[in-house]
């Protein structure tokens, strides 16, 4: 799974999704892609769970951009621990998602098995997900 290999802090607030995605909201890699409708945190497994998803359906033809990347860290404290005593312990590591963000990217397959390929990975994502294509056509 992914995770940061160097952070200048090893725990971060928490903070909040606010507003629509300034950067990485137009396809720059393929042909086709996958664009978050809602403000979330997805988390590096379900990143990776998205791009086996995809990888399988595809047959391993073609080419899968992945736009996000986890570099948050999330805390959490163990189950039945009394309040104070300091932060919890990193448990893994997330990416704030935006409205209007490409989460991935694919191109040298045809419309239907990218329909198909994300259609799967959309699935596996928590969040409300839109297929769209390079000629401005949504899928």
């Amino acid at each position: 799974m992914l995770s940061p290999a160097k952070m200048k802090f090893r725990k971060l607030f928490k903070g909040r999704i606010h507003g629509k995605a300034s950067r990485g909201h137009q396809l720059s890699f393929g042909s086709y892609g996958l664009k978050a409708l809602a403000p979330s945190r997805i988390t590096s497994a379900q990143i990776e769970a998205a791009r086996r998803a995809i990888t399988r359906s595809m047959k391993r033809v073609g080419k899968v951009w992945i736009r996000i990347y986890p570099h948050i860290p999330v805390t959490q404290k163990p189950a039945e621990v009394r309040m104070g005593s300091g932060k919890g312990a990193v448990e893994y590591y997330a990416c704030r998602v935006y409205p209007g963000m490409i989460l991935f990217e694919m191109d040298g397959v045809n419309l239907s098995v990218a329909k198909e390929a994300l259609g799967l990975a959309a699935a596996k994502l928590p969040i409300q997900t839109k297929i769209v294509a390079r000629g401005g056509g949504d899928g």
